[in-house]
């Protein structure tokens, strides 16, 4: 163990090494003390939680400092190769090559961002190393020059590459289109698809090809349409006996065979006996409440996502699931609504798998203020960020000044998930009940 921490200090020797580094920090030590390692970090962030509840007058502190037991990290399934999704960047390269696909090392506040290949990280798979080597490969044939800053013109940017366990290749092209008029743009879509069907990138069996043109940092697809250049709309993912539909910009867990392991835990969890109402909140592709489905009476998803809910309510007739019903929109605008007149008489369990911004305030309201709800389970990839503010808005004493009526909840059980083995990531489940 000493030498694996020792080991992790010494002076980094090369560029794929220091990308290691920052993205996979753990990656040297044995699997077993990259869970240990992740314990810690958890109770740190569960004793935090208890004094942040001290200091509002709630009874938190429990044996050891925590607000709640701990339960030991449940190990990921895979451990390499696990990642389903993987974003690449454009940028120069330690040798100065503008048109370096791969994954940053620096920052931008610190103006010291290089863009390194990924070819050595052992979380991302081979066929997205692969994908991302053959996108290097076009744009370096490319007369257009590859977009860094926006103000400096350029067009290559981002790919995005998503896999499944079922065979399935989609690849994602971001595209500046600065001045380039249609007939130019055309053009370069003609050459991405041919060069990825009968050029050099065929090797990648890509079964979907998708391109986006897109003026801003992060764009929807109502803010900038994914135009499909080449094969089906969809990949697909087969989990836990169901099957999925996945959307290029859809949310869907990043470690397929640890989210498998997550959801029926979750289920668990839930306690979901027969007349239990399912709330499936930040839903995505509907996941969460279709693998729970036949344990509830009925379950409501909500998801900003447009193309998510499309898939998720495809999902629920292909699998033919007919008890759930799936809402569009920003989950502060569609959940109180759902509850404001909520009269069954059915008991109501809620799910959050929020992203890491976590959940808007009147979502945390909604909850609080609905009395049907006794048991909420936030799974969180972030839990000391802003997640954190949203366990104390569940849990604290109620406060008139910020509408806040329903009595509060209590956290009675954590079990972190190791969704990113080599990161310093987990994904917390806390249980709160009132």
């Amino acid at each position: 163990k000493k030498k694996a921490r020792e080991s992790c200090s010494l002076p980094e020797s090369s560029w794929e090494e220091r990308l290691a580094n920052a993205v996979t920090p753990l990656w040297r030590l044995p699997y077993q003390e990259q869970l240990r390692v992740k314990y810690e970090s958890q109770r740190k962030i569960l004793q935090t939680l208890a004094s942040r509840l001290e200091e509002l007058g709630m009874d938190s502190q429990k044996a050891g400092g925590l607000c709640c037991p701990l339960q030991p990290v449940v190990p990921s399934p895979v451990i390499n190769g696990y990642r389903n999704k993987s974003t690449f960047s454009v940028n120069r390269g330690p040798d100065g090559n503008p048109k370096t696909v791969g994954l940053y090392v620096g920052t931008g506040r610190a103006r010291n961002i290089v863009c390194v290949k990924a070819n050595n990280m052992e979380n991302i798979p081979s066929k997205h190393k692969q994908v991302a080597q053959c996108y290097e490969e076009f744009i370096s044939r490319s007369p257009l020059d590859s977009c860094i800053l926006f103000h400096e013109g350029g067009h290559w940017r981002e790919l995005v590459v998503r896999t499944s366990s079922c065979g399935h290749t989609m690849a994602t092209i971001t595209f500046h289109p600065q001045e380039l008029g249609q007939e130019a743009l055309a053009t370069q879509k003609a050459l991405l698809k041919e060069f990825f069907t009968c050029g050099p990138g065929a090797v990648c069996a890509l079964t979907s090809l998708y391109f986006q043109e897109s003026t801003m940092t992060r764009c929807s697809h109502e803010q900038a349409p994914y135009q499909l250049l080449h094969g089906a709309p969809h990949i697909f993912e087969e989990l836990l006996g169901l099957k999925f539909r996945i959307s290029p910009d859809a949310f869907f867990q990043v470690n397929t065979a640890g989210a498998a392991v997550l959801y029926q835990a979750v289920g668990e969890l839930c306690q979901a006996a027969g007349d239990t109402v399912l709330l499936d909140i930040c839903c995505g592709t509907g996941t969460i409440g279709l693998s729970l489905a036949h344990r509830v009476s009925k379950v409501i998803g909500v998801e900003v996502v447009e193309k998510a809910i499309e898939d998720a309510k495809w999902n629920a007739a292909f699998n033919g699931i007919s008890n759930c019903e799936f809402h569009s929109g920003k989950a502060e605008a569609v959940l109180p609504q759902l509850l404001a007149s909520w009269e069954d008489a059915r008991p109501l369990v809620a799910v959050v798998n929020p992203s890491r911004a976590g959940l808007h305030y009147r979502v945390v309201r909604a909850i609080r203020n609905c009395r049907s709800i006794r048991r909420v389970l936030y799974i969180s990839c972030k839990p000391e960020g802003e997640a954190m503010r949203n366990f104390l808005e569940l849990c604290c004493p109620p406060d008139p000044r910020k509408k806040l009526a329903g009595e509060p909840f209590a956290p009675v059980l954590a079990i972190p998930f190791d969704m990113f083995p080599h990161t310093v990531h987990c994904e917390l489940v806390l249980l709160f009940t009132r």
